[in-house]
This record gives C-alpha cells, structure tokens and sequence, in this order.
C-alpha cells in the first residue's frame, strides 16, 4: 500500500475542492431532484393537499376510492425496491458510463412526472406511479454508491448530509411552488394541481442534461477533466488508505455475491434504516393532510411545511457534522432516536392544541433525517470493495424504504384526524430503531474484541493477510 505524504496542503485542498465540485453536483441534483422534491411522495402529498374533498381535487378528479391515496403511495415502491440492488450492480460493472446510465433515468422520470400531471383516470396514475418506481430505483442507490466511491470512512458522513440535505430542499421548494401555482386552477384548461407534477417535471427533464455532463465515472476511471492522472493517483492512495484494496482482483473484490448478501451488517443497519423512514416517509406523505386538519388552509398548509423541513437541514449538517469532527455514529443516532420519540408521543398524547401537535413535526423531522446520512455513512464505512458497497448502498435505501409501505397504510382517512393507528405505529416503529441501533453498536464492539484476540495470535505476515478483509469496525 502507498505511503501518503500530505505535504503539499495547497494540492490536497484542490484535489478535495474537485471531489467535493462534481460529486455534490451529482448528488445535489439525483437527490433534490428524485429523492425528495420529484420523489413523487412529497409531490402528490402536496397536490392532494390542494383539493382535499374539492370536486376539482386529485382524489375526486380521478375518482379515487377511500384508499386510493394510498395505494398510488405505495405502488411506487414495489419495483423501486426491487430494483435497487441489481440496479448498483449494473452500474458496478462499469459497462454504462455511471453518467448516461444515471442522466437517462432522470430524464426518464421527469416525463413521468408530468403524465401524472395529464392523466385522466385513476388506473393511468397507478400505471404511471409504478413505471415511476422502475426507473427511480437506480437514482438514490446509484447516487450514495458513487459518494461512497470517492471519500474516506471519516469524510463519507458530511457528504451524505449534503445528499439528503439538498433532497430536503426539494420539498422545501416543492411546498413553496404548489403555494405559488394555487392560482393556475383552470389554465390550460387543468386543474391546479395537475401544474405541480407537469412543472416540476419539465424541471427534472432540464437537470438531467447536467446529469449526463457532470457525473464523473468512477475514480479509478476518473475523467481528465475532472482530475489530472497525478491527482487520480494520489485519490486511490487515500482511499486505499482508509478503506484497504478494494481494486478488481482484491481479496474484498473476490467475495462471493452470496457472502455479501447475507452480510448481517448490511441486514441489521437497514432495519434501523427501516424503522427511521417510517417517520420520514410519514413526514413525506402525510404532513400537508395532517397539517390542512390542524385548521390550516390547503394553501396556508404548504407554506407551514416549510420549517418543518428547514429545521430537517439544519438538524441534518449540525449533527451529522458534530459527529463526523467526533468520528462518532451510534451515539447521535441514539440522540436523534430520541427527538423522534419526543415527536410521535405528543402526536399519541394528540393534545388539543394544534400549535403543540405542529411543533411534535419539528421534533419529528430534527430527529429522523440527521439519521440518514449518519447510517449511510456508518454502513459505508463499516464494508470493504466495490461488491459489498454496491449491494450495501442499494439494499439499505431499496429495503429500507420499505418503511413507505407501512407509512401510506397505516394513515387511514377513516381515523382522521387523530390517526390513532399511524401514530401508534409510528412511535413503536421508532422505539424499535432505539433498540436495533444499540444492537448493532454492541455487535461491532464485540466483533472488534474478537479481532483483536485473533489477531494478537498471528504473525506480521498473517495480521497482513488477514486486515485485508477483517479491519476494524468504526461507530
């Protein structure tokens, strides 16, 4: 393994401003654009709000049944997690530049998100929401894989904060747009909230262009425009450095497919991945509904969301940073569980009133999406190779977000407005992720103790061999 000699602060600050320009612009615009504000569940949560019980509203327009909502929620997510995996594996093996194979997806679904917005029936939203699923299934996974790439076990942590952070945006803006498109009712002869999907899909349409110009390959193929063979080079030694070999032909490249896929590492972080976007995906789907039923205009609603997802971002850099500066994980997953608890036991306790239930969403949203990137990063950093970051990162966002079909049943509109049912689920879901994220902590604890003892009975030469896949976990 190369010795790394930093002594040239001025070159290594350049090399990290080239990672940080390209892979952020790639980041920044699958996740704004796919995972939060096009993800097609803050979107049509934001159009329904519009017209709850209108003639002219989503759910009458297209003659949706009492669980119609719901079901075209959760319909996306059948193939989106499917395809996850074989989607990181597609792209692991290099044979699509990551930027045409990336770019051709958001394209993709920018026109499939304005079909929602021209749809004139339930059946064509249905079919619609379900091709979405297909084609949205590389995006998150493709995107945190080709982060995980490029940065160090102690760097990846703030660098996903940047990811879901610019995805926190999306809603953001999504929220303030379907304010400002109130008063296109009628024009065009559509409904106003047919303009929600048919705009923000012209917009995704226009990103995926820099999609296709500024997703770097991957760094051992990295572009000459993006780095030079020197700063190339100099990249892999750091890498290599804090990851180990991970290069074709290492001992972590010749894993067996189903070692990895059986990885209790993997399985055990995505349940507590699981248990977290419960409440995001409540957040995501539900927030306008909850929120026009605290006594909100439809309208005033989606101006009233913006904080709640304002104060997701800064929660977001502010712990995520804290942690990466301490290298710590667990400990502020643990913290931020507890901020989710606060949040949903206001919403079980359901206290008359609505400035106390709207200030549990503050709770809720500060706790839950710091933990996304901070488990992204802590899974990333605790896997070795190329295979096992592929599968990794696509198993923990397909499976994981699992969570929405829990999230889009559980809010029965029969139960409005207290939604007994949701926030129960909603609370104990988060109980659980306290528990599973003190599993884990304690697995990796011991696992390191028993590396230790194996490793102070070998030789130099069998601690060599032997690092190269057993290293040692971090949290």
């Amino acid at each position: 393994m190369a010795v790394i000699s930093i002594s040239d602060t001025e070159e290594v600050q350049k090399l990290e401003e080239k990672r940080d320009g390209p892979t952020h612009r790639e980041g920044d615009v699958i996740t704004a654009e796919e995972k939060r504000k096009l993800s097609h569940r803050t979107n049509i949560a934001n159009a329904r709000s519009l017209g709850i019980g209108q003639p002219n509203g989503l759910e009458m327009a297209l003659n949706m049944p009492s669980d119609g909502y719901n079901t075209a929620l959760w319909i996306f997510y059948i193939p989106f997690i499917l395809a996850e995996v074989p989607a990181n594996l597609i792209l692991n093996l290099n044979k699509i530049r990551p930027g045409i194979f990336l770019g051709g997806q958001v394209f993709l679904l920018g026109v499939l998100g304005m079909c929602q917005g021209l749809t004139k029936s339930y059946g064509g939203l249905l079919t619609i929401r379900f091709l979405l699923g297909v084609f949205e299934a590389a995006l998150p996974a493709g995107a945190t894989y080709m982060i995980s790439m490029y940065y160090t076990r102690s760097e990846a942590s703030i660098r996903f904060a940047w990811y879901f952070n610019f995805a926190l945006a999306g809603p953001l803006f999504s929220g303030l747009l379907a304010y400002a498109l109130q008063n296109l009712e009628g024009v065009g002869g559509y409904e106003g909230w047919r303009w929600i999907f048919i705009i923000e899909g012209l917009m995704t349409c226009f990103i995926s262009a820099f999609v296709f110009l500024l997703c770097p390959n991957f760094p051992q193929e990295a572009q000459s425009w993006f780095l030079s063979a020197e700063e190339r080079n100099h990249l892999l030694d750091i890498l290599e450095a804090s990851r180990g070999l991970e290069a074709e032909g290492s001992a972590a490249d010749n894993i067996p497919i189903w070692k990895v896929l059986v990885d209790w590492r993997i399985h055990l972080m995505t349940l507590c991945f699981f248990c977290m976007d419960v409440t995001a995906s409540s957040i995501a789907s539900f927030s306008p509904t909850i929120l026009t039923e605290l006594g909100w205009m439809s309208t005033t609603a989606q101006l009233m969301l913006m904080p709640i997802w304002a104060i997701g971002i800064v929660s977001t850099f502010t712990i995520t940073w804290v942690a990466s500066r301490l290298n710590l994980r667990a400990p502020f997953l643990l913290f931020s569980t507890c901020l989710q608890i606060i949040g949903w036991s206001i919403m079980v306790a359901y206290v008359p009133e609505a400035g106390i239930r709207y200030l549990a969403l503050f709770f809720m949203a500060a706790g839950t999406f710091p933990q996304m990137s901070i488990l992204m990063g802590w899974l990333s950093a605790n896997l070795r190779g190329r295979k096992y970051l592929a599968v990794g990162m696509g198993w923990m966002v397909g499976f994981g977000n699992c969570a929405n079909f829990i999230s889009s049943n559980v809010f029965i509109t029969t139960e409005r407005p207290r939604y007994p049912t949701g926030v129960a689920t909603g609370l104990a879901f988060t109980v659980l992720g306290f528990v599973l994220t003190w599993t884990t902590l304690t697995l990796l604890v011991l696992s390191n103790k028993r590396r230790d003892r194996i490793r102070a009975q070998m030789t130099d030469d069998q601690r060599e061999h032997y690092d190269e896949l057993h290293f040692k976990y971090v949290y």
